[in-house]
């Protein structure tokens, strides 16, 4: 049967609109351009590609173009390969053994490289020639258009750059995938889970995953782990895909090179933890635990171990420096006269003029005065947060340098949607200065649904001399300190629900220059989305949030925020959408909200007129504060000298008598005496009065 040729390119373009749609990334295979083509000629059956004038009538140059730059791609999905050419074949004629014939010399050879094009047009349309009697005919070609997301955007690198970098992710994820062990991981994750490795709870996410791909890959044969470290090695990112290369996977190759569990940690934290890093939770051997439990035998302290969470009634009015109505009549040895006495207070200074004190004046001059408390509780004081901890039986002697049993838990750490999820990327969100973005943040999953697969940036032009970071400058450490360090292009090819952050972060105020920081978005490349973004701007401890609820343009620009800046009065911000300044809920209790402190104290080892047991801190627990974490019992710092020998054991015991959870807790903010920060309360008394702490 004899069929127009417009029959094979109607079937080819209908399977290349099913491959696009299925496929996240093109693939070539290795194969030379003159074997495809001669492949392609090869199979006409006798007959069927007749001589016209000087050559066959298939033997085009437009058609040779469209297979020199296309008839090698191929997707991969689940580890199968599809290449252009997987039509059927039904109702093709003549043309089927050609398809038949270039599908399985495609699917013979290895894949090669990832697909990158600079344009979307592949091959020609159509072609007139106009015969000697006057007749037009419009010659047929293989011609098919790419959908926006396979084609690379202009100046965003080289074409040589992509794919140089993506054979890199390749050959290290899968030389990661070939030398690292199951064991080594699962140990990894073991540390992780018992709080043994400094900062190992960032990689625990990407090991697991990294653990799945790499359970999977060890039952394929060897021609389909190839495929499956190009496929999975292009969706999973950087940071999975280079895992070897990063610290924890130093840790990883040394334990799978069978080296000695506590070395390889070491080792480890050499390159990760600070010189004075104290491990909260270690390795230990059975000699190390039978010699701990031993000395607490013999210092009859095996009842001290077992911790909880201190309340009200556990401590008493001699270790409070203020207690209101409601806490005064609840404590040990709070008796009426022990009241009585804690009002009789001097005639107070007139404190209306005051903004700011230090600690030390508070407590000596303004809190005898005052008869209710109220703390301003602020997002920066997220790491400040504390709890009290106390033995379960009161009568065990004490395991600590002071002459009680009461010990605290600080905590830290970020829970933002936006922060974890830069976090999660890579990204700093401890700097001074933070400009961060999200798009596709509402559950939608694919661009059919409704995504956004639009390629946003972050862009932020400093003060003279005019630097602008973006995109072209990831990772660079500008002079203001000022860095993109997440830059999403494709987000439901690079994230695993198509939720997408840029970030841009400075880390050191004194290097910045003075003056306004425009911070801006623009759609770079757009990609179907209809939704706009959220932005975060974030200093001093405040999240402004920023939102823009519409479609953006191809290449318009949505003005942010201005940030200035001044040595003097620090950071100040005009918005240009609208915006608010996030309150976040801290141990149950809301940000930039006043909270009644039910009572105030030192820290334990500063309790009974003790002094120089370390460094002194000044706790405000707050009514309604409650820990969602099981703290450590207790932290090797504290605990006496007798004890400090057996480190490594109590570094693991202080966390395995983890504190359990209880609603009645003494919960507050902390604040060292070493470390400058500052409170804002509210006090009512003789002098009704807000004022800021200094310590």
């Amino acid at each position: 049967m004899e069929l127009s040729f417009i029959v094979l390119k109607d079937a080819m373009n209908r399977h290349l609109e099913k491959m696009m749609a299925n496929a996240s990334h093109l693939f070539v295979v290795d194969v030379s351009k003159d074997e495809m083509w001669q492949t392609y000629l090869g199979a006409f059956p006798e007959g069927t590609n007749p001589i016209m004038r000087t050559r066959t009538e298939h033997d085009c140059s437009c058609c040779r173009h469209f297979m020199r730059d296309f008839g090698n791609v191929v997707s991969i999905k689940d580890g199968k390969v599809t290449t252009i050419w997987d039509f059927p074949t039904e109702g093709i004629g003549n043309y089927g053994p050609v398809a038949e014939a270039m599908a399985s010399l495609i699917r013979s050879k290895p894949v090669r490289d990832i697909f990158v094009t600079d344009v979307a047009k592949i091959g020609t349309d159509k072609t007139p020639e106009m015969f000697e009697n006057g007749e037009v005919y419009a010659w047929e070609h293989f011609y098919y258009e790419l959908p926006d997301g396979f084609v690379m955007p202009t100046k965003r690198s080289t074409k040589d750059t992509i794919r140089g970098n993506a054979h890199s992710l390749k050959d290290v994820f899968k030389r990661s995938l070939e030398e690292l062990t199951p064991d080594s991981i699962s140990t990894v994750l073991e540390l992780i889970a018992s709080n043994s490795l400094y900062k190992g709870e960032e990689w625990k996410s990407q090991l697991e995953a990294f653990l799945a791909h790499k359970n999977a890959y060890d039952k394929l044969d060897n021609a389909s782990k190839d495929l499956y470290a190009w496929e999975q090695s292009q969706k999973v990112g950087p940071a999975l895909a280079k895992i070897r290369n990063h610290s924890i996977g130093t840790l990883l190759v040394d334990i799978s090179n069978g080296d000695d569990l506590d070395d390889a940690v070491k080792k480890y934290e050499k390159i990760v933890a600070p010189s004075n890093y104290m491990r909260p939770k270690t390795i230990f051997t059975a000699k190390m635990l039978k010699d701990a439990e031993q000395t607490l035998i013999d210092l009859g302290l095996l009842d001290s171990l077992p911790r909880r969470f201190a309340t009200i009634h556990d401590i008493t009015v001699n270790n409070i420096l203020f207690a209101n109505k409601d806490a005064k009549s609840q404590m040990v040895g709070g008796s009426v006269f022990d009241q009585m006495a804690k009002e009789v207070v001097t005639k107070p200074k007139d404190f209306d003029r005051v903004e700011e004190v230090p600690i030390e004046v508070f407590v000596r001059e303004i809190l005898p005065t005052i008869s209710n408390l109220e703390v301003y509780l602020e997002n920066k004081h997220a790491s400040n947060m504390v709890s009290l901890v106390a033995p379960q039986n009161m009568e065990s002697p004490t395991m600590f340098k002071w002459n009680n049993g009461f010990s605290w838990a600080y905590t830290g750490g970020m829970t933002d949607s936006m922060v974890k999820r830069v976090k999660a990327l890579g990204g700093d969100v401890e700097g001074v200065l933070r400009f961060s973005i999200m798009w596709n943040h509402e559950g939608i999953k694919s661009t059919q649904d409704g995504g956004n697969n639009n390629d946003f940036d972050a862009h932020c032009v400093e003060p003279f001399p005019g630097t602008h970071i973006y995109f072209e400058n990831r990772g660079y450490r500008h002079r203001s300190s000022g860095m993109l360090d997440v830059d999403i292009t494709r987000p439901f090819s690079q994230t695993p629900d198509g939720v997408a952050v840029e970030n841009i972060t400075w880390s050191d105020a004194s290097k910045m220059p003075e003056g306004t920081y425009r911070m801006f978005v623009q759609n770079y490349s757009h990609n179907g989305g209809r939704t706009g973004f959220t932005a975060e701007v974030a200093f001093d401890g405040q999240i402004h949030t920023f939102e823009c609820n519409r479609e953006l343009r191809q290449s318009e620009n949505v003005d942010v925020a201005q940030v200035t800046y001044s040595r003097k009065a620090g950071f100040t911000i005009t918005g240009r959408l609208p915006s608010s300044v996030t309150s976040r809920k801290i141990w149950d209790l809301d940000t930039n909200q006043f909270h009644p402190v039910s009572v105030m104290m030192y820290s334990p080892n500063y309790w009974d007129e003790q002094s120089g047991i370390g460094n002194k801190h000044f706790f405000f627990m707050l009514k309604g504060a409650k820990n969602p974490e099981r703290p450590n019992g207790f932290y090797n710092e504290f605990l006496k000298s007798d004890l400090v020998q057996h480190k490594r054991v109590f570094e693991a015991l202080g966390a395995r008598m983890r504190v359990e959870d209880d609603d009645n807790q003494l919960s507050g903010v902390g604040f060292s005496s070493t470390q400058r920060n500052s409170v804002v309360v509210r006090v009512t008394g003789h002098v009704n009065r807000t004022l800021k702490i200094i310590f």
